[in-house]
Parts: structure tokens; C-alpha cells; sequence
């Protein structure tokens, strides 16, 4: 069953931001939730500043994504889920509405893996990389720090109960935005640690263009969450663009067409998506999906 959530802007700048459909809401206190909550909307409110003043999407959907990376509370750089070794694996991948896009996986030194995959994109003739050389991550001016920042004892626990079969349910995560600024270009940004007790070297949908991301500014940019392995399957962002793109559909149409699709492949996840008019939706299959957005100016949450 798909739930949305879903604010109509048009023609002006929009954000929208997620925080994981591997989310299980009901499973949080009060005091918990108020923690997200107050996490979803600093991030919104980042991107919200760049755009108040004039900012590129890019630029918005970065300061977003850098919020969410520096929470423990989500599956991205510090909090990432931990794979079978018992250390953080980092995937990450920005795309703009002109067609530029960069990203990176296998990440395992770069304090926020969002800012490496903008410089494949900006600093290197490449879309993707595979944990990129500390001298290459120093070149680029990026803070590296030691494995152990990206663990905290949230993750350690559960790859303990994951280890010991003591825990079911879902294991994956993810951060991202999504944004259209004053001028109406579009960028989309996701940041991941992967699916928790995963192999040593598995990368899933984030970093892929047109599977985790995607950004056309005729079209929509979409960041994607979930069992990572069927978007790559469906490529799904993708396939939003090209049901906007190829059909009369609206962004309704579109992403419910490509969610109906995952979930017909018993895949399980969500999305965000922005329009090229500023439309906004947030759609998932899962119990729950960590989200945030702009709705005429005022911040909105939802956990």
C-alpha cells in the first residue's frame, strides 16, 4: 500500500528532503520522534536558507543532505549502518537539472560523502568513483576523518542483533533532497551507509544515476530510499522522468506508475520528487519514511 505526502508549489523554489523509509515509526517514543523532528526540519531549513537568498538547487539540496549526514540518527557518514565486517561503507550521488552528475561509493574516510560525490562531478571528467584516493579527497578540500566517527553504538548494537539473528525487519537507510530554485533548475542529492550486516564491497541505488538519482529540468528530480538492490532493477528515478517525459502523466502519475511497478517486484521504498513547476511528492511502501518540505515558505515534517 502506497502512503503520500505530497505539497503543490508552482513555479517557485521547492525542497523536499527524506531521512529512510526503513523507517519503523511505531517503534519510537515520544522523546525519539521529537528528535527527528527537530533533525528533518534543521535540515530543510538549510536548504531553505540557500534558496531564501537566490541559491542554486544544488546548493540547497547539498546543505540539506550535509545535516543529515552529520545526524546519528540516520544511515548516512556518521550513524551509516555497519556492513558484515563491522564498518561503514559510504555511497553518495548528486545530480543537477543540465545533466552533470557525480558519485561516489565505497567511501570510507570522507567525513560527508555528498560533498565528494559534487566534486567527481565538478572537479573530474567522471560520473562515479570507487573510494577515491585520500590524495584525491584532500585535493579536493574535503574533511576526512577515522573510521571510528562514522560508528555510533545505535549501529553497533544492531549488527550485534543482525549477527545473532535476534533482529528482523528492515535494515537499510537513507538521506536526500531534492530542490528547485528561483530560476528553475533542479538537483537531487543521496547519501547512504547501505544496507546494515551487507557484504564487504555491495553498493546499492544512491550512487546510481537514474536508479537512487536523478535530475532533468524539464522533468523532475527524484532521490530515492529503500531495498536498494530492486531500484537498481527498475531503474527507478529514471523511470519517473521518462513517464513525465514520454506521457501525458502528472508527477502523481508518474511516481505512483513507478512505485505500483517496484512494489509489483516486491521491492519496498520510497521517493521524493520535485517538478519542473516546483510540484512536490513523497511517496513510499514501507511502514514509514523520515521526510521533510517547504509548503509556501513554512517547514513541514513527518515521522
Amino acid at each position: 500500500m502506497l502512503t503520500t505526502l505530497r505539497a503543490d508549489v508552482s513555479d517557485g523554489p521547492a525542497l523536499a528532503i527524506h531521512g529512510g523509509a526503513g523507517a519503523r515509526p511505531s517503534l519510537l517514543v515520544d522523546d525519539e520522534k521529537a528528535e527527528y523532528h527537530a533533525a528533518l526540519a534543521k535540515a530543510v531549513r538549510a536548504g531553505k536558507v540557500v534558496l531564501d537568498a537566490g541559491g542554486p538547487a544544488l546548493d540547497a539540496v547539498c546543505a540539506a543532505v550535509l545535516v543529515l549526514e552529520d545526524s546519528p540518527l540516520f544511515n548516512a557518514a556518521h550513524g551509516a549502518a555497519l556492513n558484515a565486517d563491522g564498518y561503514a561503507e559510504l555511497d553518495a550521488a548528486v545530480m543537477v537539472g543540465a545533466g552533470d552528475a557525480g558519485g561516489v561509493a565505497g567511501v570510507r574516510a570522507v567525513r560527508n560523502p555528498v560533498l565528494a560525490a559534487r566534486a567527481v562531478m565538478e572537479q573530474t571528467s567522471h560520473v562515479l568513483l570507487v573510494d577515491p584516493s585520500l590524495s584525491m579527497v584532500e585535493a579536493w578540500g574535503l574533511d576526512l576523518v577515522p573510521p571510528e566517527y562514522f560508528i555510533t553504538p545505535a549501529r553497533v548494537a544492531q549488527l550485534e542483533k543482525l549477527r545473532a539473528k535476534e533482529l528482523t525487519g528492515p535494515r537499510h537507510g537513507t538521506v536526500g533532497a531534492v530542490a528547485r530554485d528561483a530560476s528553475g533548475a533542479l538537483a537531487a542529492a543521496t547519501s547512504t551507509g547501505g544496507t546494515a550486516n551487507q557484504l564487504p564491497g555491495r553498493v546499492g541505488d544512491s550512487p546510481i544515476i537514474g536508479a537512487g538519482t536523478w535530475a532533468a529540468n524539464d522533468t523532475v528530480a527524484i532521490s530515492c530510499t529503500g531495498v536498494g538492490e530492486e531500484f537498481m532493477r527498475q531503474a527507478l528515478a529514471h523511470s519517473v522522468h521518462a513517464h513525465l517525459k514520454h506521457t501525458d502523466a502528472t508527477l502523481g502519475d508518474a511516481v505512483h506508475a513507478a512505485m505500483a511497478d517496484l512494489g509489483d517486484a516486491d521491492g519496498r521504498g520510497g521517493l521524493i520528487a520535485v517538478d519542473a513547476r516546483g510540484g512536490i511528492h513523497l511517496t513510499y511502501n514501507t511502514e514509514g519514511m523520515f521526510s521533510g518540505w517547504l509548503d509556501r515558505g513554512e517547514i513541514h515534517t513527518h515521522v
